[in-house]
């Protein structure tokens, strides 16, 4: 299958010039597109919540997507490395028209595979020393953090399990609980409490 992907920002914008740009690349190359993808709609939005990320979900080996240009599929670097990821990982092909890109089974797709590991690790570390500048200041202020007992915590951490850096990071970026608990399907509290439960066990 080949699949034309568009995505614009806004209303005010117009879908018909990648639509365009994509017809004429597909008539050069001898292709047809079996179906088009459309959305309006800030690539700052992670991919899962959007009709892109319904097509990366039914896409399959061999299948091929073909877009304007790369930042069509995201405004940040690491979303973008994220969704050529999981189709290299399908064995999707991933083609951009203005930018001249190729994911496949060659050469440029296989040192893409390893900037991505290293990227994905880089990026890790640095989660990992952030939460740790973060726990040196709480400990550092004195915050007096106590620890939840019994059933609930241990359901708490069931639910939140794993997540914990990712939570640090998120409150050390301003978000709050809240918020949090909205991402992660969780009541605020819950964060909050397994939050201060996970400080409390770094420190």
């Amino acid at each position: 299958m080949i699949y034309g992907y568009i995505r614009v920002s806004s209303d005010k914008q117009t879908v018909e010039n990648q639509r365009f740009e994509i017809n004429n690349f597909c008539q050069r190359e001898q292709l047809h597109i079996d179906g088009w993808i459309e959305e309006t709609i800030s690539g700052t939005k992670n991919y899962d919540k959007r009709e892109l990320g319904r097509l990366l979900k039914k896409v399959q080996k061999d299948d091929l997507i073909i877009c304007a240009e790369l930042s069509r599929l995201g405004r940040s670097l690491f979303m973008i490395m994220e969704i050529l990821s999981l189709c290299m990982k399908k064995e999707c092909r991933v083609w951009t028209i203005k930018d001249n890109y190729r994911l496949g089974d060659d050469i440029q797709s296989k040192v893409l595979a390893f900037a991505f590991g290293l990227s994905a690790e880089i990026e890790r570390n640095l989660i990992s020393q952030r939460t740790k500048e973060a726990l040196a200041r709480k400990k550092a202020e004195g915050v007096q953090l106590g620890r939840p007992k019994g059933a609930k915590s241990a359901k708490e951490a069931y639910k939140l399990g794993k997540k914990e850096e990712l939570i640090v990071r998120l409150r050390e970026e301003g978000v709050s609980f809240n918020k949090i608990g909205k991402l992660l399907h969780v009541h605020r509290d819950t964060v909050r409490r397994f939050y201060h439960t996970f400080l409390d066990k770094k420190e």
